[in-house]
């Protein structure tokens, strides 16, 4: 990933984005040298990231053990308008770009088809999902025999963490002045998104 040094997240900043962020793109390559990529629900422990693919996912019969994997986590994502900016008014020199927030994980990763290893991690996703809510649901609310028929249709996965970089690419290379116009004029859009990178440049600028 490309990172100049302004769009750099330091450790803590990766760790707070994991912890806030709990879907990811696990990235495989077969030996064919097709890429493979799903959406899956992770969960980062220590120096691991570990999840589960379906079965019926060709995935992760691709995937050699031990074999280089990718794990791409992203936030919220915009399109910043140059006529946000307060220098459109002063020399016109602006172009648009886009802004947002990603971290790529990189490791070593293992397929696990065991029923109690892929049952610890389903019921930490669901923990960490449910424990917030009122009245959580919890795995074993459900029939163990209806539990154990769904876990075959799932395989577990653990990324090994060799690497991880972050980057946050909030304007930092624009001054305060149309920062703070692009975060107005974020606002201001229809998405959702947008309101959440602008929240997000809004932490950047003034901590």
């Amino acid at each position: 990933m490309y990172v100049p040094r302004p769009n750099a997240m330091a450790q803590p900043e990766v760790r707070d984005f994991l912890d806030a962020h709990p879907a990811a793109h696990l990235v495989t390559v077969g030996a064919d040298g097709r890429p493979d990529a799903t959406l899956l629900p992770i969960l980062v422990d220590g120096d691991r990231v570990i999840g589960h693919l379906a079965r019926s996912n060709e995935q992760w019969t691709r995937i050699a053990p031990g074999s280089p994997g990718l794990v791409v986590v992203s936030a919220a994502d915009a399109y910043v308008s140059p006529g946000w900016y307060a220098a459109k008014a002063e020399h016109g020199r602006v172009v648009p770009t886009w802004n947002y927030s990603e971290v790529h994980v990189r490791g070593a990763v293992t397929v696990h088809d065991d029923p109690d290893w892929v049952l610890d991690v389903v019921t930490r996703l669901t923990e960490r999902h449910e424990s917030w809510r009122e009245r959580p649901w919890a795995v074993t609310d459900a029939p163990a025999k209806f539990v154990r028929g769904q876990l075959r249709a799932i395989v577990g996965i653990e990324v090994v963490v060799t690497s991880f970089e972050g980057k946050a690419k909030l304007s930092q290379n624009r001054s305060d002045a149309d920062r703070e116009g692009a975060i107005e004029g974020l606002r201001a859009e229809a998405e959702p998104t947008a309101h959440a990178v602008a929240d997000a440049m809004e932490r950047a600028l003034h901590g």
